[in-house]
């Protein structure tokens, strides 16, 4: 009994080593297939992220990375119209369609703004100032809460994550996109040519998109396209937002449009971009053409298949190759490719349009050439400055010529068509009178205004004697393109060691002396003409007496008083508009 026993006791321990060993096994195998499926998952989210870019990212490391540190982030810019954000490891979810910081005891956000971050906002994603469609913000979780959602898919490239406002419309597509990404790149280093942008505005590629593709060698990312890579999107590194130092123009949002109060861009910054981007088509510029090419001078006609049309093209086309007695060439948005349409620009003369976006093509104009553009019956050219606003920027040196079809019977209007084009049908009677008795379009706010779209979509008779007089007013000659240089932007120093002596002639006569030396830099300058401003101002006095002087040294005694104290203040000014900083202010006593 005892042996038997003890026989089924051993047996009872062998089959409990053996289920132990069984278990063991299978929990080891369990471990290794879990294992083995996170190591598949990650090599998976891997290949995720490199199809989105050739650059390598070790998964593990840059998951971890994200646990341990969260997002960190450091802004620029004191408001969220100025402000562009680094960030490290910010995401974004594709199903909740929102940004994400996650914070860990390691991230930072400086401005940590609290709630005023939503004041409106963190930030513009575009270049457009304070536009509620452009406002950037992002939800907040701890870093904790990556364990419930989906793994994350790694964006290793540097990225900038902004809107485009318009790309359908080369304006919008040149001043609120290409330009900023343009030099919002210029500024941080590490947003170079390898850099990715990312467009989160929601439109489709456009009709641009090849323009945009210029600007890095990486394939611009768009938010549809995100979906298609994971549900969290990682970017290890990016900037959020866009420079507005280059644009010079607002479109009526808040006020009637018109150039910005405040133009931070001169034309040097947009010819070097029109360089940049003819270099990147591969398109020379004409001082790179041959002396038997320069010679053969031409314009270019902007021609409209759609509508804005200029219904005796041939006409007009004709008369100025009599006038200029030059060669006309024809260009088309409908018909021809931007780049052929750039070529041909770039070594113009004279570049005719009716007003439209086309026009903003005229920052590829050689130095001298002459921008003229038509306006329709009613439509102010006042009103309506984008373009003149740009070839006026010192540096473009470019002449502007605007002409407005005063004769109604000289426009044809498409009532019947969408609101859209310009129609009116939809309207109510008293309306329509109104807009159709209107001898001009009043100043009104973006972006529907009927009476604006009913003028802006006529098609116009030229009325060709009024434009030669109009263009002969501004180019008193033939356009010398040869003979334009760029204008200088060198603005003078302070000037230096500035004095003041005072004597009193008789009871109510004195003489105020003013002298100072030329700026440090003017010695090394070739400039065409010096001049100096100098500011006289009773002490306790609110207004000044302004002089512009050719020398540095010179007597007043108008309107000087014995025994009063002046002061005084002189600044130097090159060509006429380049102004230096007041010196500091004289205290002068007679």
């Amino acid at each position: 009994m005892r042996a038997a026993s003890c026989r089924m006791n051993v047996a009872a321990i062998l089959n409990g080593l053996l289920v132990s060993v069984v278990a063991a096994l299978l929990w080891k195998y369990v471990r290794l297939s879990e294992h083995a499926a996170v190591l598949e998952e990650e090599l998976q989210l891997t290949h995720q992220s490199q199809e989105l870019s050739q650059a390598r990212i070790d998964y593990h490391a840059a998951l971890l990375a994200l646990q341990e540190h969260g997002t960190r982030m450091v802004c620029t810019g004191k408001m969220h119209t100025d402000r562009i954000c680094r960030f490290d490891y910010l995401c974004y979810c594709t199903e909740a369609e929102e940004f994400v910081f996650f914070h860990s005891n390691s991230s930072f956000m400086l401005p940590n703004l609290g709630p005023r971050r939503f004041q409106p906002a963190l930030l513009d994603l575009s270049s457009v100032e304070d536009h509620n469609t452009q406002y950037f913000n992002f939800l907040e979780l701890p870093a904790a809460a990556l364990k419930f959602m989906p793994k994350p898919v790694f964006v290793p490239d540097v990225t900038l994550i902004l809107n485009r406002f318009n790309p359908d419309n080369l304006m919008h597509v040149f001043h609120d996109d290409l330009l900023p990404i343009f030099y919002t790149m210029r500024q941080y280093s590490d947003l170079d040519d390898e850099a990715r942008l990312v467009f989160m505005e929601g439109w489709g590629e456009g009709a641009h998109f090849d323009l945009y593709r210029l600007l890095s060698s990486k394939q611009p990312l768009l938010k549809e396209q995100l979906r298609n890579f994971g549900k969290l999107m990682c970017f290890t590194k990016s900037y959020v937002g866009l420079s507005k130092m280059t644009t010079w123009y607002q479109y009526g949002f808040v006020q009637p449009q018109g150039p910005k109060a405040n133009i931070l861009v001169s034309g040097n910054e947009i010819r070097q971009f029109a360089s940049s981007l003819m270099e990147k088509l591969n398109i020379t510029t004409r001082g790179e053409e041959s002396v038997a090419e320069k010679k053969d001078e031409y314009f270019v006609v902007f021609s409209r298949s759609i509508n804005r049309l200029i219904l005796n093209e041939a006409e007009l086309i004709l008369a100025l190759v009599q006038e200029f007695q030059m060669r006309a060439v024809t260009v088309s948005l409908e018909e021809q490719n931007f780049p052929r349409i750039v070529k041909v620009i770039s070594g113009a003369s004279i570049l005719v349009s009716m007003h439209g976006a086309q026009l903003v093509s005229s920052l590829f104009l050689p130095r001298g050439a002459v921008v003229v553009e038509l306006f329709p019956y009613a439509v102010n050219p006042e009103q309506y400055t984008p373009y003149k606003t740009l070839a006026s920027l010192p540096g473009m040196d470019l002449q502007y010529v605007a002409w407005r079809n005063m004769v109604e019977e000289n426009s044809v209007p498409y009532p019947e068509r969408p609101w859209e084009q310009g129609g009116i049908a939809h309207l109510d009677k008293e309306e329509q009178d109104h807009i159709l008795t209107s001898k001009e379009v009043p100043r009104h706010l973006c972006c529907r205004n009927p009476e604006w779209l009913y003028r802006i979509y006529q098609d116009t008779i030229v009325d060709i004697p009024s434009l030669l007089e109009a263009l002969r007013a501004i180019v008193k000659t033939r356009p010398n393109l040869k003979k334009a240089k760029p204008a200088s932007t060198v603005h003078p120093g302070r000037v230096r060691e500035p004095q003041c002596q005072t004597s009193v002639q008789a009871t109510n006569e004195a003489k105020l002396t003013v002298s100072w030396q030329i700026p440090w830099n003017l010695k090394y300058l070739k400039v065409r003409e010096v001049k100096y401003e100098v500011w006289i101002q009773e002490q306790g006095e609110n207004t000044y007496m302004p002089y512009i002087l050719p020398h540095q040294n010179y007597t007043f005694s108008e309107n000087i008083k014995p025994f009063t104290t002046y002061l005084v203040w002189v600044r130097c000014i090159f060509n006429k508009h380049l102004l230096g900083p007041f010196a500091d202010v004289l205290m002068c006593r007679t």
